[in-house]
């Protein structure tokens, strides 16, 4: 979601306003993330195709990487002071879902944002278990790893 809608009540009745939520960089990064996370799951299961893999993979740690740091500098809706909520929030936030009343949020809810924090580690640690399975580290658990935690990514982004 770009944008969000507010609802404000002027002379005439209820407006609705639309705040752009999401910058340039953000956008940008959540689309160059996309395209490599598929690019990456596409081209797992061949060897034909590894060296497009790897550069898929160690974009899409880049691109995380460059999004941690943005999320302490950038722009307000960008910083995860806006949208990473302390544990009793996220827990009042399920709690309301579950009454039936949830919080109308404008950018990530609580529960958005911790799945977008978690998301972001979890690509780092696919990242790592990928290049530690290279290295053979740690014997067959890294490429167990780096394929148990690919699948946990997907499960979430289609939740």
């Amino acid at each position: 979601m770009n944008e969000s809608i507010r609802d404000s009540v002027g002379a005439t009745g209820k407006v609705r306003e639309a705040i752009m939520v999401w910058d340039m960089p953000v956008r940008v990064f959540h689309w160059l993330l996309v395209i490599c996370f598929a690019g990456a799951w596409l081209s797992s299961e061949s060897e034909r195709w590894a060296m497009i893999h790897y550069a898929f993979g160690y974009t899409a740690c880049l691109l995380v990487l460059i999004r941690l740091v943005w999320g302490l500098i950038g722009t307000r809706y960008a910083r995860f002071s806006q949208f990473l909520k302390k544990p009793k929030a996220v827990l009042e936030h399920f709690m309301a879902m579950l009454r039936g009343h949830p919080h109308h949020d404008v950018g990530h809810n609580p529960a958005g944002g911790l799945v977008m924090f978690a998301l972001m580690l979890l690509i780092l640690l696919i990242g790592l278990s990928g290049y530690l399975s290279l290295k053979e580290f740690l014997g067959n658990f890294a490429s167990e790893v780096h394929e148990a935690d690919s699948s946990l990514v997907m499960g979430l982004v289609i939740v």
